[in-house]
């Protein structure tokens, strides 16, 4: 392990002397950090000798997910979400469980030696997207708002849906695999989702009262202002890990109590949290691809190939077809919507703890197409990302104004992407965030 920490800060350095560069390219930052990482790990130079089970991942891997759904959560804007809820809405309440059921039974039905549990935390797993991966869909200007936003909304709230229902689907897969009695299973959910609520809870009023307090008498000092939301986050996730709960769920709640509450504030304190988000990020997408893409390609079944690409085809488009249905949307726009459901950190943290948590007999095949579905999406959602976002703006422009297609015409308010600052406002746009 000796040059581990010069690689990984060495990468960050390359990477951040380009990143300005970078922005809305094909090349992204992720996919800067996967390379390296393919470069470093056993294919290549063999240098990144972490083990994929090592506490070392897995406390990267928590402590990024503990950040980021803290972050995605503070976002939430209720009025935001009032003004302009039938895109993300939709994706949600009809796409995210769509998404899940079809991908567990595409799971059952092509690893006959997973059983019915293990096929749902597979689904469950890649459930998740990270509009991150596709920055140029959520920050080109030209593209209609309502698309845009929709999609940012989704990523920003998917991944702290599926925590408990990760927590779930676990508990029922070890029950069917006789490794616990369902007894067990359920006090075990419930201790994770109650406690979780409570740490969440605790930590969001904390931070908020803190704030509230504080920054309105002028106590706090600026740089002190951008701490209190990852001190929050940290105080949400052990709190309720302490408790015997899921960190994650604290977290997420957290986030979105304190955004609720102090909004303004929340806002300005943001920056340190998503620039840590962004280094933490980057550091876990190095080791993914070093520690654990690479033992992936080295097992690769046709089976496991085939149900990553249906993955990011089929059982994310359809889904979201089925949930367009109604709402007036031209089939580009459903194309667009269905094909930009990235996968990334949270399916990435979700394996890791799925490697910590579970006694599953087929892990094995869940983690190998959880990370080779990551992979391939990394790389084909970062390289189609600014080219179709493009394609898709032509496409909007060519209608005259007053010809434009009624629903994807319709301004919704401006949600920033995660670690990326606002965008500005939109020409001839009465809504401001």
């Amino acid at each position: 392990m000796k040059w581990d920490l010069p690689i990984v800060a060495g990468a960050l350095l390359a990477v951040a002397e380009v990143s300005r560069r970078l922005t809305d390219t094909p090349f992204t930052p992720a996919m800067a950090f996967v390379l390296i990482g393919l470069l470093v790990g056993p294919f290549v130079l063999d240098e990144v000798t972490v083990s994929p089970a090592s506490e070392t991942v897995r406390t990267l891997a928590e402590a990024t997910l503990a950040v980021v759904l803290f972050a995605d959560a503070s976002r939430i804007k209720l009025r935001v979400i009032r003004q302009e809820y039938a895109v993300p809405l939709r994706l949600l309440s009809i796409g995210l469980p769509l998404t899940i059921a079809i991908g567990a039974l595409l799971a059952a039905a092509m690893f006959a030696h997973l059983n019915a549990g293990e096929a749902v935390v597979l689904a469950v797993l890649l459930a998740p997207t990270d509009a991150a991966l596709g920055q140029a869909v959520v920050t080109e200007p030209r593209l209609p708002s309502r698309i845009r936003q929709g999609l940012n909304v989704e990523s920003g709230l998917n991944d702290g849906i599926c925590v408990p229902l990760l927590s779930i689907a676990l508990a029922a897969a070890d029950v069917e695999a006789k490794t616990a009695t369902s007894h067990h299973a359920v006090s075990i959910v419930a201790e994770e989702i109650g406690y979780g609520i409570l740490g969440g809870v605790a930590a969001g009023l904390a931070a908020a009262a803190v704030v509230a307090i504080g920054h309105r008498r002028d106590l706090i000092s600026g740089s002190w202002l951008q701490v209190i939301p990852i001190a929050a986050a940290a105080l949400a996730y052990g709190f309720a890990a302490a408790l015997g709960g899921s960190g994650f769920i604290a977290a997420f709640l957290a986030g979105a109590i304190f955004g609720g509450l102090v909004p303004q504030e929340s806002e300005e304190a943001s920056r340190l949290n998503e620039e840590i988000g962004a280094l933490l990020g980057g550091v876990t997408f190095l080791l993914f691809g070093a520690v654990l893409l690479v033992p992936t390609l080295n097992h690769v079944s046709w089976q496991i190939a085939l149900y990553a690409g249906l993955s990011l085809t089929v059982v994310r488009m359809l889904p979201v077809a089925i949930a367009m249905l109604g709402s007036s949307a031209k089939w580009p726009t459903v194309g667009f919507l269905g094909w930009f459901g990235p996968r990334g950190l949270a399916s990435i943290v979700f394996a890791v703890i799925t490697v910590q948590q579970a006694h599953l007999a087929g892990v094995d095949t869940i983690l190998r197409s959880t990370y080779l579905t990551i992979g391939l999406s990394v790389f084909a959602h970062g390289v189609t990302a600014a080219p179709l976002a493009k394609r898709y703006a032509r496409w909007y422009e060519t209608h005259p104004l007053h010809r434009r297609p009624p629903m994807e015409s319709v301004h919704a308010p401006h949600h920033r992407a995660r670690w990326r600052p606002r965008p500005p406002a939109e020409p001839g746009s009465s809504i401001s965030a």
